[in-house]
């Protein structure tokens, strides 16, 4: 049993109980007249008679009635007090208590109300009349005597104004109980009608008597009179009642001028509650297969849902259709609903029907609102969102972070994580763009699944993601967040039953407090690709290893006008014997001097040469100058060589090879004085196309280095494919040698693999005696270094030639061991036989 069940019993309780309750006091009232009169020794044929015109006139009151409904149930204002007051001035109490019940009883016999109310009604109106009647007996006017008529106003209006509200008292809170209405409510309704009405039928009370004094007979002239009284009175009534109920329904159309659909239905099942004076309010929309009900009273909605979810209702109801829109489908269906059958009046069916159609008109107009929010919200997520993800893109990211990075109280640190996928396009190749798509898919439901609530993902286009982090307490948050979340794309992923790995190089930046979100993600930009360079999974973006800065653009304007001034200038850094401490080549460093930034390093200008167009150009101007110091080695008396770093980017020309041979023939130079250094990490994805490239280089007898040894992704392969002469062992290594065992490990396999492979073994970075000693130990015989000498022009690497070490020409620092000396190899050197440096020509 619903509450709402519950409640209905309760009232109906408390209804019957106050029924009967007025019909035993009525009860007692007609038992006491009955025992009063036959005490008086019974009725006489007057007495008889009179009560028969009483009787009549209170019939005739009762049955003139003001009809109103009220939810289920009608209700009227009767005329029966000026009845029964008037009949208390012709004949005693007992008789008009007797004569009330009666004509009240017959009255509503031939109208057939319901059974509780004829029970209710002449119980009720006998207990008022005999309460009027104890009222003018308290008292005291003689009826008989010629008082003049005012001296009997006061009594009668002192009885009818009893009448009048203990008629109210007991009518209505049994009306609100019957129609769950509030008593209060009841009360103001047409109160002001009420009060006319009761000045009305105290004049009629008033004039009645006065005729009455001068011929009792003339009371059949009164029921007449009250007729006509209340033809005018019902017309006044149903003329206020038919205005207040238009402005209702103005005001109530009025309301539904609202473009969201739940509030258009609330306000609709509200005003329709009062304007019809029903039990219960139900629309139905018809939405496709799918039918929803929305039902309530004017206290709110007490069910909305699906219509096979929707409890039982009352079926005593009336439906109006709310029609389509050019005779499309039905829009649903009003219904008005009651506890009892009704049946409404021609003006209550036509405002009904207004009111139908203009709701109809409110649900497809709100329901047209509400199409064009969701096509614009599905518009506006559209072009912030990724369509194969669904995570946010980069407007929705640069819009996002803007407005978070411009709050006066933004707190914490912001950070941008940028991740790309590594051969992703070996998936799109091999598998197909479906699988690649998969791919993705799971790439991003990771990463949503490891990021926190203030944490934005977003898709920036192919196979690169990004994570906003706001309000983090520390930068080394950020870092720890990042690897987190970037381990989490370890486990391989399952596509058509293939377990693919995901590999991901991650850049991490920290927003700066100028420049915004364009900075923040060039940084994290430049980070990522300094993790893809140095085959790490995250890097953080350090401003002085900033190679894209926003300087980059005006250099690139500087290029044609330094090409053509020799802006572009060549150091050198010696490469020597261990041993020995004697010079057997120079690497060749080239340097920017920009009239305006100075001394520029080739970090913050090489990836701009490149994008430039001028890269070739560059490239004979840099190996113009190293030949040039070369040559003028040699004609000092320095069989040197010279190694010359060589962009990817050249080796996809195919012209190189004979540009660099036509160098070398202008210069009078023989192939093996010259050294091309290639970078390990920006050739391994190109091996197929410089093949051929590095085949003509070798074969023609240039000399060919491996840079940066070790820090690649796959260095045995790239030695399988590359023909190269010698390694050069990262300074990395050379520098954290003396405290990591990691790092000895790998000098140590990188020396034995190139004395299999009979290649010369370069050490860079070697800064210290005990670093020099140790690489001899190990078996590395060369490197270069600041322990010898730092990168300098060419000029002052001839005069430190000339100089020597020790007296020494031609060297730059002492030997570890004098000559003649017996030198202990350690087990290492034993097994090689002979040092590399008869390797490197000189």
């Amino acid at each position: 049993m619903t509450e709402t069940q519950r409640r209905d019993i309760g009232t109906d309780r408390r209804l019957m109980l106050l029924v009967g309750l007025v019909a035993v006091s009525a009860a007692a009232a007609v038992g006491l007249s009955v025992h009063v009169i036959l005490t008086d020794g019974g009725p006489s044929f007057d007495d008889l008679y009179t009560a028969a015109k009483l009787t009549f006139l209170v019939a005739v009151g009762s049955t003139a009635r003001v009809g109103i409904r009220i939810r289920s149930t009608r209700h009227g204002i009767s005329w029966t007090e000026v009845a029964y007051i008037i009949g208390l001035a012709i004949a005693p109490t007992p008789w008009v208590v007797l004569c009330t019940g009666l004509g009240v009883g017959i009255a509503r016999a031939i109208l057939r109300p319901a059974p509780l109310k004829i029970t209710f009604a002449i119980a009720k109106d006998t207990l008022v009349a005999g309460a009027a009647g104890l009222v003018l007996m308290a008292l005291g006017p003689n009826w008989s005597t010629n008082d003049p008529i005012r001296h009997l106003i006061g009594p009668i209006a002192v009885a009818y104004l009893v009448a009048v509200v203990l008629d109210e008292v007991l009518t209505l809170p049994v009306i609100a109980l019957a129609t769950r209405v509030r008593l209060g409510s009841l009360f103001r309704t047409d109160w002001d009608l009420r009060a006319a009405s009761v000045v009305a039928r105290f004049l009629i009370i008033i004039c009645t008597l006065l005729i009455l004094r001068v011929d009792t007979n003339l009371l059949l002239v009164v029921p007449p009179m009250v007729l006509s009284l209340h033809l005018a009175y019902s017309s006044r009534v149903r003329s206020r009642s038919e205005q207040a109920a238009w402005q209702r329904l103005a005001s109530a159309t009025d309301a539904l001028n609202a473009v969201d659909l739940h509030a258009v239905l609330t306000t609709a099942i509200s005003n329709a509650t009062e304007l019809f004076s029903v039990d219960e309010v139900e629309i139905e929309l018809s939405a496709g297969e799918s039918r929803r009900i929305v039902r309530g009273k004017s206290t709110g909605i007490t069910f909305d849902g699906l219509a096979d979810d929707a409890p039982p209702a009352s079926e005593d109801f009336i439906p109006v259709r709310l029609e389509g829109h050019d005779d499309g489908p039905d829009v649903g269906t009003l219904r008005l609903r009651f506890r009892g059958p009704v049946k409404l009046s021609e003006r209550e069916q036509y405002t009904l029907q207004t009111f139908a159609a203009a709701l109809c008109t409110a649900i497809r107009n709100a329901s047209a609102y509400a199409e064009l929010v969701r096509v614009a919200d599905a518009n506006a997520h559209a072009a912030t969102h990724d369509a194969l993800t669904g995570l946010a893109n980069r407007r929705h990211l640069v819009e996002c972070g803007t407005r978070h990075l411009n709050l006066d109280h933004a707190e914490g640190v912001t950070a941008l994580l940028l991740i790309d996928l590594d051969h992703f396009k070996e998936v799109n190749d091999t598998l197909g763009h479906s699988a690649g798509d998969r791919v993705l898919t799971q790439v991003a439901d990771r990463l949503r699944a490891a990021a926190q609530a203030d944490d934005l993902v977003v898709r920036l286009g192919g196979d690169e993601f990004a994570i906003l982090f706001r309000g983090l307490p520390a930068p080394a948050v950020a870092t720890h967040r990042a690897e987190a979340i970037l381990a989490t794309l370890h486990t391989p992923i399952d596509i058509d039953g293939m377990r693919l790995s995901i590999e991901a190089s991650g850049g991490l930046a920290v927003a700066p407090s100028t420049g915004g979100m364009t900075e923040l993600l060039r940084r994290a930009d430049v980070a990522m690709y300094q993790a893809k360079r140095a085959a790490q999974r995250i890097a953080t973006y350090v401003p002085a290893r900033d190679t894209a800065d926003i300087t980059r653009l005006a250099l690139g304007g500087d290029l044609p006008r330094a090409m053509a001034d020799h802006e572009f200038t060549v150091n050198f850094q010696p490469i020597v014997d261990l041993n020995t401490g004697r010079v057997l080549a120079a690497e060749a460093l080239t340097r920017w001097q920009h009239p305006t930034h100075g001394l520029i390093d080739p970090l913050q200008f090489l990836e701009t040469v490149e994008r430039s167009g001028l890269l070739p150009m560059f490239a004979d101007a840099v190996l113009d100058q190293s030949l040039i110091a070369v040559k003028s080695w040699r004609e000092a008396g320095f069989d040197l060589s010279v190694a010359v770093n060589v962009s990817p980017r050249s080796l996809l020309d195919a012209r190189f090879p004979s540009s660099v041979l036509t160098r070398l023939q202008a210069h009078e130079l023989a192939p093996d004085h010259l050294i091309l250094e290639l970078t390990e990490t920006l050739t391994i994805s190109q091996l197929e196309v410089v093949d051929q490239v590095l085949g003509q280089l070798r074969g023609a007898g240039i000399r060919l280095a491996l840079d940066d040894f070790g820090t690649g992704y796959s260095s045995l392969s790239v030695l399988s494919r590359i023909p190269v002469h010698e390694l050069k062992i990262d300074k990395a290594f050379v520098m954290a040698m003396e405290t990591s065992t990691e790092a000895t490990a790998v000098i140590r396999s990188t020396v034995d693999l190139g004395r299999s492979l009979d290649l010369v073994v370069v050490a860079e970075g070697v800064e210290s005696e005990p670093q020099r000693r140790a690489l001899w130990d190990l078996g590395c015989s060369v490197g270069q270094g600041h322990l010898f000498a730092r990168p300098m022009a060419n000029n002052q690497l001839l005069a430190a030639l000339r100089r020597g070490t020790g007296g020494r020409p031609g060297t730059l620092a002492p030997p570890l061991h004098e000559e003649g000396e017996v030198i202990r190899l350690p087990p290492g050197r034993r097994a090689s036989g002979r040092g590399r440096t008869d390797r490197l020509p000189h």
